[in-house]
């Protein structure tokens, strides 16, 4: 059963985010799948652009916290991650739900998010014994710096309005139409260069801070403290630090 259906039209193909069971967590098959499916759309000459959106009440929740990630599956988030960056096409992220930790990354890694007046946001890495690491690629070039700090260490939940401040989300979802008839309207190329001068920055904070943000991300998923919050949450029950 495919993770990532696909649908094309007028120009903008769409990967919806399928795997309700578990928030669309991160798992290795969903990765697998969109990396897949936006190699396909960068090569497909009908896709002008490329939207991301979801099934069910979470656009994203993150990592796959029953099975936590390897050091082989933080590089391929990474990858991915790098991908949508690197993409030649526009990818526009649409959320009308939760999304949390590595889902994050993903809006990040997109050109262009919108949300509907229900989602929510949440960096909960800190609450866990982690730390944003992978998804701080694309995140951090992104986000307002005093935003970034704030809600990297507590963990808070906010909503559209504070997410389009903060520089995370681009504009209500209301704009979605106007935003895929501009795209319809531009020219390959124009779309694939003028992304080349938005994406810069980001692509150098791949290629100077991959790895670290890797060894990070596997050392604190392998720490016995991430160890006990994850079983904490998994138990629904508070972990041995919270006040």
């Amino acid at each position: 059963m495919t993770l990532v259906p696909t649908t094309h039209d007028r120009g903008i193909t769409t990967l919806t985010l399928d795997s309700p069971h578990n928030r669309n967590a991160l798992s290795a098959q969903l990765v697998a799948e969109l990396s897949d499916e936006l190699a396909r759309a960068a090569k497909a000459p009908e896709a002008r652009a490329v939207l991301l959106t979801h099934t069910g009440g979470t656009f994203c929740a993150g990592a796959d916290l029953k099975d936590p990630p390897s050091p082989a599956a933080a590089r391929r988030l990474a990858e991915l991650l790098r991908g949508i960056v690197e993409l030649p096409k526009p990818v526009i992220a649409h959320t009308t739900g939760h999304v949390r930790a590595g889902g994050l990354g993903l809006l990040a890694a997109c050109d262009i998010t919108v949300a509907g007046p229900e989602a929510t946001f949440a960096f909960t890495e800190s609450r866990l014994g982690l730390a944003p690491a992978v998804i701080s690629l694309p995140v951090l070039p992104r986000l307002d710096p005093r935003a970034a700090a704030r809600y990297y260490l507590t963990g808070e939940r906010f909503g559209p309005a504070e997410a389009v401040r903060i520089g995370l989300v681009t504009a209500p979802d209301t704009a979605l139409p106007g935003i895929l008839d501009g795209l319809r309207a531009a020219s390959p190329q124009g779309l694939a260069e003028s992304k080349r001068l938005t994406t810069a920055a980001v692509l150098r904070a791949f290629a100077r801070d991959t790895d670290a943000a890797v060894e990070q991300s596997a050392r604190l998923f392998a720490s016995p403290e991430a160890a006990t919050a994850i079983r904490a949450l998994l138990e629904r029950r508070d972990p041995p630090w919270a006040l």
